[in-house]
């Protein structure tokens, strides 16, 4: 009996959204591979190109988990991520900097930008909503004044270098027509997002900054009666999101090499929707990027379909998307009011 009630406990409990996203996962992916094995969706190398794909996406998602679980949100990070590459471009196709340089404006930029935000939102308390959006506009039309069309990377070699290297895996390999042994592999990018999903995962579960954005996002009043520093937690929570946007941005460029007014436009909804579905309630206090990581792999997945089967359109990707955040928000509600009704 003991066994079952630490089961029941479990279940109910936090990660009750997290088991669903990731069965849901798993069936999503084992129903790809017997749908579309003939399109090869069960190879390795397939599995990594979600990865690749999205590797901008999961670090852009870890930094809103965490505004998320504070009970914030920060609609400017797609602006950020194309604000991130166009500046990458221009610094070094335009003005011929050095990758290195380049990386590191964007990435003190992002942390500037994350500062101001943060400021106005926990000292002046503005809407985190209202704040966004401003600068969401803000870092939109930055991109623009920079320049209005395409500039492709296209004579910085390291940076070249970087977004087209190749680390094979030493498994999952396949023999292809011609006899040859295929090793699936993953780039850089991808390392970067695995180490970030990892120090995040950390700083959140076992740092104190982690434990007050979760007592802060569970009840503000109750976090400041246990002398948490209310303020400066939520200021670091978009300072440290600032500075994950502009790093999505400059993985989101090692995909793309380029930079464009355009660019990641709409991505700070599919990083909402995959923080949403990884089990985050948008009310806060509840969370975790493991969660977001597979949100982002659904995503993943859905786009995958749609490019094996090869008849679907592109926008299929975008009405899945919003049903299963519609369908994980209603699912939140009602874990909401049992939580409410328990307590």
């Amino acid at each position: 009996m003991n066994l079952i009630e630490q089961a029941k406990r479990k279940v109910s409990g936090s990660n009750f959204l997290l088991m669903v996203t990731i069965v849901m996962f798993a069936i999503m992916y084992l129903a790809g591979i017997l749908i579309y094995s003939r399109q090869g969706f069960g190879n390795m190398q397939t599995f990594m190109n979600m990865l690749i794909d999205n590797a901008g996406l999961i670090i852009v998602a870890s930094g809103m988990t965490v505004v998320i679980i504070t009970g914030g949100i920060d609609i400017s990070v797609g602006s950020m991520v194309g604000l991130s590459c166009m500046m990458l471009a221009y610094m070094m196709e335009i003005k011929g900097m050095k990758a290195s340089t380049a990386v590191g404006i964007v990435l003190l930029f992002g942390i500037v930008f994350g500062t101001v935000q943060g400021w106005l939102i926990s000292y002046l308390k503005i809407q985190p909503f209202i704040v966004t959006l401003a600068g969401m506009f803000f870092a939109r039309g930055l991109t623009a004044m920079i320049s209005v069309d395409q500039i492709a990377i296209l004579s910085n070699q390291n940076f070249l270098d970087m977004a087209n290297k190749n680390i094979y895996l030493p498994f999952g390999a396949i023999v292809n027509k011609r006899g040859i042994k295929l090793f699936p592999f993953i780039h850089p990018s991808v390392v970067i997002a695995l180490i970030t999903l990892a120090v995040i995962w950390y700083v959140l579960k076992y740092t104190k900054f982690g434990r007050s954005v979760f007592a802060i996002g569970g009840s503000e009043q109750s976090a400041m009666l246990m002398g948490l520093n209310v303020r400066k937690v939520k200021m670091s929570a978009y300072v440290l999101n600032g500075f994950l946007s502009a790093l999505g941005g400059f993985v989101f460029c090692l995909n793309t090499t380029s930079g464009f007014v355009e660019q990641a436009r709409g991505f700070e909804m599919e990083a909402i929707a995959s923080t949403v579905i990884g089990g985050t309630l948008l009310t806060g206090g509840v969370g975790t990027v493991v969660g977001s990581f597979f949100g982002v792999l659904i995503k993943a997945i859905i786009e995958t379909y749609i490019r094996s089967n090869g008849t679907l359109s592109s926008w299929w990707n975008k009405i899945v998307l919003s049903l299963l955040l519609c369908f994980f928000i209603v699912l939140q509600s009602v874990f909401a009011a049992l939580r409410r009704r328990r307590g």
